[in-house]
């Protein structure tokens, strides 16, 4: 009789972490916001949104299993200059394993200042967002988006991506910010759209996009 276990092979690394974003998401549904991890498109489409090469530091948000983490590298952003913040104690040990060479912080994304400060990092080029901020409390989101312009200054780029029709950025978080949809992902599950916003000049300047 043959062995099943022959038969059904081992499980990818695509099954693997799947089954962790689903466990954790179990745990903490509001928090982890997916059932699945990012899709390697969607990947590439948040890495797209910036100029990856001229970075001078690149901040993630919610490395999860890294997805987005290997996008970024690959389109062109120096290990050195990328910082990944995970708040799950497992998806951090994770991301430790899969990228040694990266600085992986655990903790939340709230108190981004404090969490980079023993790092010597006061300054990013680029804030790079795999949470689900719409699934976040109006004050949550608020508080996030307030600490990753604070670390970038007037010139920075924040990314988020978000599977419904409208900015994921929304209410007082978004006053003052310039938002444009840079690419929609039909290949993720669910289907995504990336977001990205710059300060305006002037609040009055604000996208209706």
């Amino acid at each position: 009789m043959s062995d099943f276990r022959h038969i059904r092979g081992k499980p990818s690394k695509e099954d693997n972490d799947l089954a962790l974003f689903l466990s954790r998401w179990i745990r903490a549904p509001l928090r982890i916001g997916a059932l699945a991890p990012s899709s390697p498109h969607l990947g590439r489409e948040m890495a797209r949104a910036i100029d990856a090469r001229a970075a001078t530091l690149v901040v993630e948000l919610g490395g999860g299993t890294g997805r987005i983490t290997r996008a970024l590298l690959d389109a062109g952003v120096a290990p050195d200059r990328l910082i990944v913040i995970e708040n799950d104690e497992k998806l951090a040990s994770l991301l430790r394993i899969r990228f040694p060479q990266l600085r992986i912080v655990q903790g939340d994304a709230r108190d981004l200042m404090s969490l980079l400060a023993p790092l010597g990092v006061t300054h990013a080029s680029a804030v790079i967002s795999g949470l689900p901020l719409l699934s976040m409390p109006p004050e949550t989101q608020q508080r996030i988006v307030e600490q990753a312009f604070a670390l970038m200054g007037a010139d920075g780029t924040f990314v988020q991506f978000t599977y419904g029709p409208v900015s994921p950025v929304m209410g007082r978080a978004r006053v003052g910010l310039i938002a444009e949809v840079t690419g929609r992902v039909w290949r993720n599950f669910p289907p995504a759209s990336v977001w990205r916003y710059r300060r305006s000049a002037l609040p009055s300047q604000e996208s209706e996009a």
